[in-house]
C-alpha cells in the first residue's frame, strides 16, 4: 500500500493522470477497513498498532542485545 500512495503522490506532484492507481489505493484503503471491521465484530478490542509508535520505537540489534532506539524527526 505504501508503494501505491508513493506512485499516486509522485504522479499527482508531477501533474499526471493517477485515476488508476488513486482507484486502487482507494481499494486497499477499503478492504483494510473491511478487516478491522470483521476483527472487531470477532471480538477484537485491543488497540491496533500506530504506525508512528512503530516508527519512533524501531529496535536496533548492538551486539545481540535489542535496543530500543528514538527514530530521527
Amino acid at each position: 500500500m505504501a508503494g501505491i500512495e508513493a506512485s499516486v503522490r509522485d504522479l499527482v506532484n508531477r501533474d499526471r493522470e493517477c485515476t488508476e492507481h488513486a482507484l486502487a489505493q482507494m481499494d486497499l484503503r477499503r478492504k483494510i477497513k473491511l478487516l478491522i471491521s470483521e476483527w472487531k465484530a470477532a471480538g477484537g478490542g485491543e488497540v491496533l498498532p500506530d504506525i508512528r509508535n512503530r516508527v519512533r520505537l524501531r529496535s536496533a540489534t548492538i551486539e545481540s542485545k535489542p535496543v530500543r532506539v528514538a527514530a530521527r524527526r
